[in-house]
């Protein structure tokens, strides 16, 4: 167990483990369905991964582990969604509120993250809260 990789594994590895196992194609004996079936079993289990994930990030007190969780999870497609600066779109922020300005080149941006977003490739998967700066 001593010999199992913990971070990424290069791609010659990769590729002399698959020609090792015979390919990518469905293993002998196996149907589409019970391939299709291990697929949508191993997508739901990313998922709950990815929400533990998310709950862990959460609730880490250290800036390093967090840091690290976002690392892990950027590896596989989920982002830190920060949109500072940005223009306020309700469609994929949440306001928690109004930061006032006299500058009208700042209204209606984003004037500061409350609750990072996270985001899986294009899904969103939670939208990040915001401080939203309005022009007085």
């Amino acid at each position: 167990m001593d010999d199992l990789p913990t971070g990424p594994i290069p791609a010659a590895t990769l590729t002399k483990i698959i020609e090792e196992a015979g390919g990518t194609g469905v293993p002998p004996g196996e149907s589409e369905r019970d391939v299709n079936a291990a697929l949508t079993r191993a997508l739901a289990d990313r998922q709950l991964l990815i929400q533990l994930c998310l709950y862990a990030l959460d609730r880490a007190r250290s800036g390093g582990v967090v840091e690290r969780i976002e690392q892990g999870l950027a590896g596989i497609g989920v982002v830190a969604l920060r949109p500072d600066g940005q223009r306020f779109d309700p469609a994929v922020h949440e306001a928690a509120g109004a930061v006032e300005t006299d500058d009208p080149a700042l209204d209606g941006l984003v004037a500061e993250t409350e609750v990072v977003g996270f985001a899986d490739h294009e899904r969103l998967l939670r939208a990040p809260v915001v401080m939203v700066y309005k022009k007085r």
